[in-house]
């Protein structure tokens, strides 16, 4: 397979980036295809869908070798589960699958059409190899289980940015910055109340330390 498309986005790197598409709906990203595929015919019809899956590769955990089990962060690290029964990086094939908003296509651009998707969990410059419509009636099971990840506790941070930082950051991108913040991006073995950590994200370097269920933002430096 051959990549169709790259994305951009606003994390430079891995760490942060929300655990599942859709999670963090204003985070916004932008698909930019490669020229063979910039023809407008392809993406006829697809105007009228109002989320589509993106099937992309993990290109920054590309290995030679696989493992059958793995550590899922939110099991806290210190637990096995099969690689097929999660959605790791670390995979004989590494493929991933994201469910996105489908919020705009620019049909005529100096690139070729663009479309621009809301809730991605893509790192910036992923390679896409296909596109696909969500079609509610067959991809929608109200009736589902989620397996191990129903059990994980699912609550998010309180988050303080001093407005000192806060008016650094376009209007435009504050909320999505909050609700990564709150997503807590550490992972889950690590609880250090006096660690700083760091969040690139839109040119940005987020520096905030978590404490007692609050994060809060330390320093902003672009």
């Amino acid at each position: 397979m051959k990549p169709i498309a790259h994305i951009r986005t606003d994390f430079p790197t891995r760490f942060g980036i929300p655990r599942q598409g859709g999670v963090v709906g204003e985070l916004k990203g932008r698909v930019l295809f490669e020229t063979a595929y910039r023809n407008p015919d392809a993406l006829r019809g697809l105007e009228h869908f109002s989320h589509i899956w993106l099937i992309w590769e993990f290109s920054d955990t590309r290995r030679d070798h696989w493992s059958p089990t793995v550590r899922p962060p939110r099991l806290g690290g210190n637990k096995r589960m099969g690689v097929f029964a999660t959605r790791s990086p670390f995979r004989p094939n590494p493929i991933g699958l994201s469910s996105v908003r489908l919020e705009q296509i620019e049909w005529h651009t100096e690139v070729g059409p663009v479309l621009h998707v809301a809730g991605a969990d893509l790192m910036d410059g992923t390679p896409i190899f296909d596109i696909k419509p969500y079609i509610p009636y067959a991809d929608c099971h109200s009736d589902a289980t989620g397996g191990f990840t129903d059990d994980i506790e699912k609550s998010s941070l309180e988050v303080v940015i001093p407005e000192q930082w806060l008016q650094m950051i376009p209007p435009a991108k504050q909320q999505a910055l909050r609700d990564v913040l709150a997503q807590d991006p550490r992972p889950s073995y690590q609880d250090d109340p006096d660690r700083v950590y760091g969040l690139a994200f839109a040119g940005f370097d987020v520096r905030f330390t978590v404490s007692d269920g609050l994060l809060t933002v330390v320093d902003l430096l672009d």
